[in-house]
């Protein structure tokens, strides 16, 4: 068999193709992850803004403001406090739990929104410091539906904050009254905008992450079921195979064996006459020639004997000692990587190639030494069958061992590469994709 230079085959166009999807893939999952962790962010303020400022605001009072105006704890300090107290069960039972249950509604969070405002107006009588927590209304007006209401809630929040700041009802004065008109509709302007391009954009957004979560899933189970329908092919494809393979053994071997006996019977029926048993035996060894002929052209379609008793990384060390004895050179078998189990197809492919390459060793390479590497890297898996012989100049032959390799590699997804220089010995190398096993683990072979 003469063998074939080459340096491998180059990745077709669906390649390519397959790569650039997998990339827009993974941009697009890549911002749809950005957005739902947006998402994710705003919920989170959404969920401990009021607590963070309703603590700061009433830790700065107690230790702070409350000492330095001499005021005693009674009465004004237990009066802040009771409200303090009442604030506490107000925002847990009208807003955290609702909304880390999802069961927030429009009616109950008006209504939750009105209670919370007028507490946050009767604390800053006693201090201004609760200013702080009064900013929490700004929040909790994206909650309102629809978007108006919203917008209204800032605008009351907007005017219970700065009409306190301001002291405008203390002493209104025209330039006081203008400044504070101008800041509330300023402030209810710039958050109202958040508010009315929320109300658009955020159902959007999370309706688009549920169809997209939907459709993934779609996909993967469709995954699954294209791998289902490839086996289930592979699997009818091996059978009718088998049943082929019957036919013909049925058609030509067992009928050359049968003649054969007969033959044989028949010379020994006649031994006693001159001629008639030469005869028989000439028969016999012209069907016993025949029937091996059909028996090398028929098994060769069967999976190798190997595999049947054992995996692939044994079934390379079986062969590769078998040879190495048969043929007096040193081989080594050296398998690296999570040894993981693959399809019939993929190992009965794999084998192929190290029994085609050490055959070649054999009759052209007049090599010392061989060694042998099969390596699990995860996604795929490598076959590297490599001689110290003579090697061969690029474009020398074009054998029908290497091109049948080939063709048996691509026929399950991988490629062949061959590497060879006069004097350097050759390299063959086979890699292909890590292909489990389906349901039922046939053995089959796709080159037929």
């Amino acid at each position: 068999m003469t063998r074939d230079a080459g340096t491998g085959e180059r990745p077709s166009f669906g390649t390519y193709g397959s790569a650039i999807t997998e990339e827009a893939e993974i941009a697009n999952r890549s911002r749809l992850a950005w957005k739902k962790e947006q998402l994710r962010v705003w919920d989170l303020l959404q969920l401990f803004t009021p607590w963070l400022l309703l603590t700061i605001s009433t830790a700065i009072y107690f230790s702070w403001v409350l000492p330095a105006s001499g005021e005693r704890f009674w009465p004004e300090g237990a009066s802040a406090l009771g409200l303090v107290t009442v604030s506490v069960p107000w925002v847990l039972f009208g807003h955290t739990l609702p909304i880390k249950r999802r069961t927030l509604r429009p009616v109950s969070a008006g209504i939750y929104f009105v209670g919370l405002l007028t507490l946050c107006v009767t604390l800053m009588t006693y201090s201004e410091i609760f200013l702080l927590f009064t900013i929490a209304g700004f929040f909790h007006a994206y909650l309102l539906t629809p978007w108006p209401l919203g917008v209204l809630g800032v605008l009351a929040t907007s005017v219970a904050l700065n009409g306190s700041a301001m002291r405008v009802w203390a002493n209104p004065t025209p330039g006081m009254l203008a400044e504070f008109i101008l800041i509330v509709a300023v402030q209810t302007a710039a958050i109202g905008v958040g508010i009315l391009l929320t109300a658009r954009s955020e159902p959007e957004e999370r309706k688009r992450e549920e169809l997209v979560e939907r459709l993934e899933a779609a996909l993967h189970e469709n995954a699954g079921l294209h791998a289902q329908l490839v086996t289930q092919a592979r699997e009818s494809g091996a059978q009718d195979e088998r049943q082929r393979l019957a036919s013909e053994i049925h058609d030509t071997l067992a009928q050359g064996l049968a003649g054969i006996i007969t033959q044989l019977q028949a010379a020994e029926r006649s031994a006693s006459v001159h001629g008639e048993t030469e005869e028989h035996v000439a028969r016999a060894l012209r069907l016993a020639r025949s029937s091996l002929t059909e028996a090398r052209r028929s098994v060769q379609a069967l999976a190798p004997q190997e595999l049947g008793r054992a995996h692939l990384p044994d079934a390379l060390r079986t062969l590769t000692e078998r040879w190495s004895q048969d043929q007096g050179i040193r081989a080594r078998v050296e398998v690296t990587g999570a040894r993981e189990p693959l399809s019939p197809a993929i190992e009965v492919s794999l084998f192929r190639v190290a029994q085609e390459s050490l055959t070649n060793v054999a009759k052209h390479a007049e090599a010392s030494r061989v060694g042998v590497t099969l390596s699990y890297t995860g996604p795929e898996v490598l076959l590297d069958v490599r001689d110290d012989g003579r090697g061969f100049a690029k474009g020398v032959g074009t054998g029908f061992g290497l091109t049948s390799m080939r063709q048996r590699i691509r026929g399950v997804g991988g490629h062949v590469e061959v590497q060879s220089a006069p004097g350097e010995g050759t390299s063959v190398s086979a890699r292909v994709p890590a292909i489990a096993p389906g349901s039922t683990r046939a053995q089959e072979e796709t080159d037929r």
